[in-house]
């Protein structure tokens, strides 16, 4: 069973993620993964050469700060570069996915529904949390600007857009509590699991 977990930036997703991961469920965290391909795979470089021109290749490493700055504000190369990653990544999870023998798995992922990935998964976690708190982790996390992190959120989905295509939500602004609530979660999964 695949249990997808997304949320905005600054939801959290990650940290909810590796609550799981504590209580030993396997969790793929799709951006570590994507930015891990991204370093290995040649044919990935090639097209991303091709795409944002030499630069955004150097000796064989990529220029993320290059290619970030490039897609920054360009909605249009932006779903070029994910075109390029994103079947990668599904290929790679495929195959970690196979290999896994606990009765459920996550897979994390900020773009779940804009990739529309969502559909390849079992169960789906929103996790939610206060637009100020998101934005203040965000400023913290990246030592970013307030304006920054508005401008990476026109790119996601809105959890109202979220919320409705959604199994649960997790509230994540007090850590004890998203705790319990992915406690709760875990318990209900292993019994939706066994009921399937």
């Amino acid at each position: 069973m695949i249990v997808g977990i997304t949320g905005g930036i600054g939801s959290g997703k990650t940290t909810v993620a590796k609550m799981f991961k504590d209580l030993g469920v396997p969790v793929y965290i799709s951006d570590i993964e994507a930015k891990k391909l991204m370093d290995t795979s040649a044919s990935i470089k090639h097209k991303l050469a091709d795409l944002f021109g030499a630069e955004a290749v150097n000796n064989n490493i990529i220029n993320r700060a290059f290619i970030a700055k490039k897609v920054f504000n360009n909605k249009e190369l932006l779903n070029q570069l994910n075109a390029i990653v994103h079947p990668e990544v599904k290929k790679h999870f495929e195959q970690w996915y196979n290999q896994q023998t606990t009765p459920f798995v996550i897979k994390e992922s900020a773009i779940l529904f804009e990739t529309g990935e969502y559909k390849k998964t079992d169960v789906i976690i929103t996790v939610t949390a206060p637009l100020e708190v998101k934005i203040n982790r965000v400023i913290e996390r990246d030592n970013t600007t307030k304006e920054a992190v508005l401008e990476r959120m026109k790119n996601q989905w809105t959890d109202e857009q979220k919320i409705p295509l959604s199994h649960y939500i997790i509230e994540n602004t007090n850590l004890t509590s998203t705790l319990q609530q992915v406690k709760e979660l875990h318990q209900l999964l292993y019994k939706k699991k066994n009921t399937l």
